[in-house]
């Protein structure tokens, strides 16, 4: 049965609906680190070292897409539920084609200068030569890897996360199958894993266009994006501003992680570290794939303004990322020997650095869950501003402070422990953003205005407190707050249902309540009338 934005979610139902995404993020992780793990086994640790330290270079390009992608779908989910379907089809117009443009800008800037940016990372000699190597052939396809990132937002808003879901699931089973071929038995060695890549982020970014451009399908590429102003692209980017954030400070970061690996333990150090990231690729995929099933869900509702479904939303995703943090910590210890061992088991001191370092870095995942989607939620919510803030000082500033300090103090393993230090200061930060704005997300004020009140019925009313069980909280009444009976249950199948209400503007003791359920049966309707003041004036 299919899943629409909005319905009342249960447990099962949410878990059903953001399933697709976590999967999609589990998969891309794991199709990258079987990239690795043929590069590291087949070419070996300087070409395995390569391909990390460059990494963080094609990560901040394809940061555009990441913005575009997250900060769109929650402005396009938003407008949807706003009743909006028009405007919300050339908003994502819009933010396809500029994503496409910018993509091809950036790969052709990253091409002329990536011998440079090797450089400032660090490599020579042959280190530089397949820095250089890998990353031109790659940045080849970083248009469509961008395109890739926007679309699988949006197939979540366009509520089709099983499409999204299958076209990655082709694009990783199409690399890993041209990693054997072109790695494993034809021995092309680098340039071929670079290949193998261009070739599924092809598939990845280029398909969904021939899907979303069908007429049939809406959202449509065939709006009319022209029609929009820069004004919407900026506040898209604005809104995505954490995730660009996010992907630029992670890949300074991973950079400067880089740079004191090579400082303390060489290129050891180096690939001891990508080891880690391609494993923590796939931990830490639960989360964001949660967050990116997730968003359109709290987009959609706070247009909707059902604040309600919000706090219900809120609160079981609170839960499911607590218990999961807590599974991924120990399944990382368990598995931490293992894993070294597949990847670098070939040199006893890159496999015992490597086992100690996972063992501590994967403290991370107690905490990371929370962070993450504080700031996933604070974008759908188009609070732009709170997200950024979380994600810069997460990602950039914590995290600086962390590997710059602590290997003073702790040698290699300070490097290992920096994450989970910046993950829990960042949390404090975090529950300080729910908590202060937790009126105006949770539980906001009722729907009443000023405006629906007649100015000349205001002067004698009587405050008495509202008597209704149905009422989202107890509270006195006043000429501007009115009665905060928003919620009824559908007589039909008794989920939450969306109540619109009005007053009279000749007599504004009669409340015309308007509901309509939001599940299985949404047809039905009803209005009725009740007195919200027991006595006039």
């Amino acid at each position: 049965m299919k899943i629409q934005l909005s319905e009342h979610f249960t447990y099962k139902k949410l878990l059903r609906f953001v399933l697709p995404s976590i999967v999609m993020m589990i998969f891309t992780s794991i199709y990258g680190v079987v990239d690795g793990l043929f590069v590291s086994n087949y070419v070996g640790k300087t070409a395995f070292a390569a391909v990390n330290l460059i990494m963080p270079f094609l990560m901040a390009i394809s940061a555009l897409g990441f913005m575009i992608g997250t900060g769109g779908s929650a402005i396009v989910a938003k407008t949807l539920g706003e009743g909006k379907k028009e405007q919300a089809n050339e908003y994502f117009s819009m933010l396809v084609y500029l994503t496409l443009i910018g993509g091809i800008v950036l790969s052709a800037l990253g091409i002329l200068f990536s011998p440079l940016i090797a450089r400032g990372l660090g490599a020579d000699g042959a280190l530089l030569t397949n820095c250089v190597l890998y990353a031109r052939i790659t940045l080849l396809s970083m248009p469509a890897f961008m395109l890739q990132n926007v679309f699988q937002s949006f197939f979540v808003t366009a509520e089709k996360p099983k499409l999204g879901l299958g076209v990655i699931v082709i694009a990783g089973v199409t690399n890993m199958v041209l990693d054997f071929l072109l790695v494993g038995v034809f021995q092309i060695g680098l340039a071929g894993a670079a290949f193998a890549t261009v070739t599924s982020e092809c598939i990845g970014g280029l398909f969904p266009i021939l899907y979303f451009a069908r007429k049939k399908f809406q959202p449509s590429l065939n709006s009319g994006a022209h029609t929009l102003t820069g004004k919407f692209f900026l506040c898209a980017c604005g809104n995505g501003s954490s995730e660009l954030m996010t992907n630029l400070s992670s890949s300074i970061v991973n950079s400067l992680y880089n740079i004191q690996l090579m400082n303390l333990a060489g290129e050891n150090g180096v690939a001891a570290f990508g080891t880690i990231m391609y494993v923590n690729f796939i931990f830490i995929a639960i989360f964001l794939g949660y967050s990116i099933g997730s968003a359109p869900l709290v987009s959609y509702h706070y247009g909707a303004g059902n604040h309600d479904e919000l706090k219900n939303l809120f609160g079981k995703s609170l839960r499911l990322i607590g218990i999961w943090g807590l599974m991924l910590f120990i399944l990382a210890q368990l598995i931490a020997r293992p894993l070294a061992a597949i990847f670098v088991g070939y040199d006893a001191d890159l496999f015992s650095m490597t086992q100690n370092g996972f063992r501590i870095y994967c403290i991370a995942y107690l905490i990371n869950g929370f962070n993450i989607y504080g700031s996933s939620f604070f974008t759908a919510l188009n609070n732009g501003l709170i997200s950024a803030a979380i994600s810069f000082l997460r990602t950039l500033v914590f995290q600086l402070a962390a590997v710059l300090l602590l290997p003073l103090l702790l040698g290699i393993n300070g490097i290992w422990s920096a994450v989970a230090i910046a993950e829990l200061l960042t949390l404090g930060l975090t529950v300080t953003f729910f908590v202060r704005n937790r009126k105006n997300i949770i539980m906001p004020d009722p729907f009443f205005s000023r405006s629906l009140i007649t100015s000349s019925y205001t002067s004698g009313l009587r405050s008495r407190r509202c008597s209704s069980s149905r009422c989202l909280r107890s509270r006195k009444r006043s000429a501007s707050s009115g009665c905060s009976c928003a919620i009824r249950s559908c007589t039909s199948c008794r989920c939450s249902s969306s109540l619109f209400a009005s007053v009279s503007s000749s007599f504004p003791e009669i409340l015309t309540i308007s509901f309509k359920c939001s599940s299985r049966c949404s047809s039905h309707s009803s209005s009725s009338s009740a007195s919200i003041w027991d006595q006039r004036p």
